[in-house]
């Protein structure tokens, strides 16, 4: 499997070159500009504007990530069923095309819902929040099947040692979609700032997000044109007679220790980064004042500083310290940067929010450059899917955690904290917002030390025996 690189390619075993790289970011470009709309614009809406309960903003968007152990039958299937001789290229466009479509679908569901609650129609309300939170597992569900080949396609493309500055480059392309869908929401729903009449928002939000689900469809067609050739382009060129069952799925996944300690970290690690995410944009609005094209910003601020903590991991620290070491700077600096998004709600003061926003960014994209790196190295070649949808997994299921506690956090925190602490200095709607903070940066705390347990030569050890005497099983 070993290839000569040519000048302009990253080394990987089929001459994946920069261009096709930056090509492949592309999707994650697109993924990015999505996200920031539906659990930045749509959340900051649904919570401010139309007033949902924080439980419901926080569940309906924790159904995107229930339903995220599909993602290992996603990963499992990618590796045994081709379409038109493609294992992997097929079901990334495909589920983007459906998670666009279910996007658009989704801003007359919500204002229905509203418009249930502004008028006290229990039925209604209980009726369309179910059916919300059904739309979004469905979002989740479309999600899972083109991001898990994607990942998968990734660890076919490249080596192990070309791998950091290839996650770098492709997570900066997910950070640009970031901050161009901040810049994109604050441009084209600015004539909207200040508005409430669900009259007046409704159709510009659909606008909206009809534009950015044909941009969207458009580019990843492009990004994954010529991608995978016919045949696959799976490691280890295994036949479709050698790929494993489920049940034998199972067996590589639990052979190591190793991958329950991997699996709790990323959970606790992805809780801590994203258990503020459900809340940021209300937090902007309702501590700080900002709105709505203003707090949809801070998304665009910390994206800016998670490109440069990418960056400057996948070039210069990871190489240099090593993956696990980086992996345990990023998440020190996480819980720091957490720390001191904490205290900026105590000022009020928005130049002080943009500022930590950009720092937490920078800690994160550290983490996680470090954290993707790592993870992809806990990762079969020969099973590549199987292994990404089960690390897709921990992932998914720890965002759905952080956005149903996110949302339930901040009421519980309404209810039992007073305003201002019944102090005259601190902003009146801090403290509910602090208590979530306060947790996280414990969440945060708690992953770094659990960080200390990985161990990656044991989990290679485990699995390359089990994998040997599932595949001799198979050609039995």
């Amino acid at each position: 499997r070993t290839v000569a690189p040519s000048r302009d390619s990253l080394a990987s075993p089929s001459g994946l070159s920069l261009l096709q790289v930056l090509r492949l970011g592309l999707f994650q470009g697109c993924l990015g500009t999505m996200a920031v709309v539906f659990a930045g614009l749509l959340n900051r809406i649904m919570l401010t504007e139309l007033a949902f309960p924080g439980l419901l903003v926080g569940g309906a968007l924790a159904f995107e990530q229930l339903v995220a152990p599909s993602r290992v039958l996603f990963g499992q299937v990618s590796d045994a069923r081709p379409f038109q001789g493609r294992y992997r290229v097929p079901y990334v466009v495909t589920g983007s095309i459906l998670y666009c479509l279910i996007a658009v679908l989704s801003i007359p569901l919500i204002f229905f819902v509203g418009n249930a609650i502004a008028t006290d129609n229990s039925r209604a309300f209980w009726g369309g929040a179910t059916a919300l939170c059904g739309l979004f597992a469905l979002f989740g569900l479309a999600v899972a099947m083109a991001t898990t080949p994607y990942l998968a396609l990734v660890i076919d493309r490249t080596t192990e040692q070309e791998r950091p500055r290839a996650v770098g480059i492709i997570w900066c392309m997910l950070t640009v979609g970031i901050i161009v869908g901040a810049i994109c929401i604050s441009i084209t729903l600015g004539s909207v700032d200040g508005v409430t009449d669900p009259a007046v928002l409704q159709p510009a939000l659909q606008r909206f997000m009809i534009q950015l689900a044909v941009v969207v469809v458009a580019l990843t067609i492009v990004a994954c044109w010529g991608m995978e050739p016919r045949g696959g382009s799976r490691s280890g060129n295994r036949t479709p007679e050698q790929v494993m069952t489920l049940p034998r799925t199972w067996a590589l996944l639990t052979s190591s220790r190793q991958t329950l300690v991997f699996f709790g970290f990323l959970v606790l690690f992805a809780l801590g980064v994203f258990l503020q995410d459900p809340i940021l944009e209300s937090y902007g609005a309702d501590v700080f004042g900002l709105p709505i094209s203003k707090s949809t910003i801070l998304n665009a601020l910390w994206g800016t500083g998670t490109l440069l903590g990418l960056l400057l991991a996948g070039f210069l620290i990871t190489p240099r310290l090593g993956k696990m070491a980086s992996s345990r700077l990023g998440c020190q600096l996480t819980t720091v940067s957490l720390a001191l998004l904490f205290l900026a709600g105590c000022t009020g003061q928005v130049t002080v929010l943009q500022v930590v926003m950009v720092l937490f960014g920078l800690a994160a994209g550290i983490a996680t450059n470090a954290t993707l790196s790592l993870m992809l190295d806990l990762t079969l070649p020969e099973a590549a899917g199987t292994f990404v949808g089960a690390w897709a997994l921990a992932q998914a299921l720890s965002r759905a955690l952080g956005k149903l506690m996110g949302g339930g956090l901040l009421d519980l925190g309404h209810v039992l904290i007073p305003d201002g602490l019944g102090t005259n200095w601190l902003p009146p709607a801090f403290p509910a917002y602090g208590f979530v903070l306060f947790i996280e940066v414990l969440v945060m705390a708690a992953a770094t030390w659990s960080l200390g347990a990985v161990r990656v030569h044991q989990f290679r050890g485990d699995t390359a025996d089990t994998l040997a005497k599932v595949l001799a099983l198979e050609l039995d």
